[in-house]
């Protein structure tokens, strides 16, 4: 166990100091979150009043929302990294090495949730810019950028699941388009429950990019937070998490078996 941690810790710095010879990375990856805050905000910002509504802001509305959907898209992208890494043979060497096989998917994982935060972070802050209010204060940020790291893990480690069974860079880009886009407008990131189509509204009930922006809304008009909420769909996250990294993890057996 102090093994794999260790091991963890270590693979977890050596794509951290990648990161930090990039950090560019985190602008060019938010030009698409921000043009959904800022646009998008502008665009739709009278839908507030249709009755079904129940908020006064569709910025406070729609800032969890993007800070989910940007943890989405980031933990989506992450087997592209695994595929570098196959086409490099860096993967192989480590695969060859005692490292553990399950740190191998968490150290990439703590990169990302760390770059998960620091994106929220800024999108938040830009929410708050454009008239984004969070009733339930600290708390409220705290649980939603916990639901984003928690959103970034489970799909970064399917991502790098598939990368491992797919193993060309085509191949995870169109797999990745053709869930991420969905499950975002499978959610109510954009629209309020109430006024989706009833399938729409039913999909969105077993969609972890939902759980996480009703994280996020916990607290949309009242400065009390919704904890049975948070502890419920946050409970499901977690439990996705897990079950994505075993994947994960599993799918490292796969890979060398097809070699």
């Amino acid at each position: 166990m102090m093994t794999a941690l260790i091991h963890t810790m270590d693979i977890a710095g050596r794509h951290l100091r990648n990161f930090s010879r990039q950090p560019w990375y985190i602008a060019f990856s938010l030009v698409q979150p921000i043009i959904y805050l800022l646009l998008f905000g502008a665009l739709f910002k009278r839908v507030v009043e249709l009755p079904g509504f129940n908020t006064g802001s569709y910025a406070t509305f729609l800032t969890p929302g993007v800070v989910a959907m940007s943890a989405l898209f980031s933990g989506g992208w992450l087997g592209v990294s695994i595929v570098s890494d196959l086409e490099r043979g860096v993967l192989d060497r480590f695969l060859v090495s005692p490292v553990s096989r399950s740190a191998l998917i968490t150290g990439r994982l703590i990169q990302t949730g760390l770059v998960t935060v620091i994106q929220s972070l800024i999108l938040i802050g830009l929410g708050l810019l454009v008239g984004a209010r969070f009733a339930g204060g600290v708390a409220q940020v705290a649980v939603l950028i916990a639901a984003a790291v928690l959103l970034t893990a489970i799909f970064g480690a399917l991502s790098c699941a598939v990368a491992l069974v797919v193993r060309k860079e085509e191949s995870i880009i169109g797999v990745v388009q053709f869930l991420l886009l969905p499950l975002t407008f499978l959610s109510s990131v954009f629209m309020a429950p109430a006024l989706m189509p009833g399938w729409i509204r039913q999909v969105s009930r077993f969609n972890p990019l939902n759980w996480a922006v009703e994280i996020g809304r916990s607290a949309p008009e009242a400065a009390s937070m919704d904890w049975s909420l948070v502890l419920t769909r946050g409970a499901g996250l977690v439990a996705l998490a897990v079950v994505a990294t075993w994947l994960a993890t599993r799918a490292f057996g796969a890979y060398q078996r097809s070699i």
